[in-house]
């Protein structure tokens, strides 16, 4: 029941906002980000995204694995991040079922580009903030926490296993 919840937290919050910061690692233990839109989110919360096969994020995603998704609405006062195993599947069902004109932007031959894959991430673990009150009721608790010497509330926080 709990991880279903958790899933529902994720797809809420990564299908609102759609572009993450893709961070991948690289052999030399250094990071790598990027923006990535999210091509899909199933009902198990696996992530989809598109690229390209030999892409250096490809080619870091073959070595190491290890992924980090950083989705941000400011606008919401809502953040997540997702820490995941990553994989790349060429799934031509999924790559049809997923595509989009937007895709198409730097796969112009569609979902028939020899270069079009998939990443598939699967979440392992995600925290979240999400303080989605209006920015003037953010102030206010910040302002009355610097009076009262308390800790503001700035909205729900936590941590999610998947």
């Amino acid at each position: 029941m709990k991880n279903e919840k958790n899933i529902a937290i994720l797809k809420e919050m990564a299908e609102s906002v759609r572009t993450c910061m893709f961070t991948t690692f690289s052999s030399n233990d250094e990071f790598g980000s990027r923006p990535m839109g999210t091509a899909k989110i199933e009902d198990d919360g696996t992530l989809w995204f598109y690229t390209n096969e030999y892409s250096l994020k490809s080619k870091e995603i073959s070595k190491e694995n290890n992924v980090l998704l950083a989705y941000s609405d400011p606008s919401k006062n809502t953040y997540l991040t997702v820490k995941g195993k990553a994989e790349l599947v060429d799934d031509k069902v999924r790559k049809e079922a997923y595509f989009s004109p937007f895709v198409r932007a730097w796969f112009p031959d569609g979902i028939e580009d020899p270069r079009l894959i998939l990443i598939k991430v699967t979440p392992e673990e995600a925290e979240y903030w999400d303080s989605s009150s209006s920015k003037i009721v953010v102030l206010f608790s910040i302002l009355k926490a610097v009076v009262t010497g308390d800790t503001p509330d700035l909205g729900k926080h936590d941590t999610m296993k998947f």
